[in-house]
């Protein structure tokens, strides 16, 4: 997983780049102008912090989350590799928001509100996601994030659970997408099947 991130009016200069989900008891390393963040308990590398990231990526407009092309990782590796670290950073092609079909639902065993899905993502990919919208049903289009995702608000999807139930994605509503003229009432968007089909990834404009 890759998720970068840049937000000069609150870090500066500083890109952030999210490998995998974080844990309690880190380590942090720094050579140069990068810091990388690695789990106490395995080694694995959560993360680094890239400092006055625009000697290395030029001028970066977008704010939030941003994209990276080939060349720009390819730089940001360079730089990991003369600091002396080793992680391999690879791109992230697919899409992390896409649309799924709610093959199955089944009421959770330890709420009076929770569902629990199965949800289509793609032809060979189902996935289990809990949701507590009020107006999910059986058969539905809907928005996914899936794991990896990084949300309008800046909160990051990952594999959890749910009241003991395990949940691979969120089931979005038009307002956690932050979409214009969204409702403010609780509920899941569903998506015209005439314009939408299973895994095509969602276009937020």
């Amino acid at each position: 997983m890759l998720i970068t991130c840049y937000n000069p009016a609150q870090l500066g200069d500083v890109l952030i780049i999210l490998l995998r989900q974080d844990v309690s008891e880190q380590e942090v390393k720094r050579s140069g102008d990068i810091v990388e963040i690695s789990s106490k308990e395995n080694g694995s590398v959560l993360g680094f912090n890239i400092f006055n990231v625009s000697k290395y990526l030029g001028d970066i407009k977008d704010q939030g989350q941003i994209f990276l092309n080939t060349a720009k990782l390819a730089s940001l590796q360079k730089q990991l590799k003369l600091a002396g670290f080793t992680e391999r950073l690879k791109l992230e092609k697919d899409s992390k928001f896409v649309v799924g079909y709610v093959e199955e639902l089944k009421d959770h065993p330890d709420s009076d509100h929770l569902h629990i899905t199965k949800t289509r993502v793609a032809s060979d990919t189902t996935l289990q996601i809990v949701c507590g919208a009020p107006n999910i049903e059986k058969g539905q289009l809907v928005v996914v994030a899936k794991v990896g995702a990084m949300m309008p608000n800046g909160a990051v999807i990952w594999p959890g659970k749910l009241r003991g139930v395990e949940s691979d994605g969120m089931i979005c509503s038009a307002r956690e997408l932050n979409l214009p003229k969204a409702p403010q009432k609780r509920g899941i968007m569903i998506l015209p099947p005439e314009k939408y089909h299973i895994g095509m990834s969602f276009e937020f404009n």
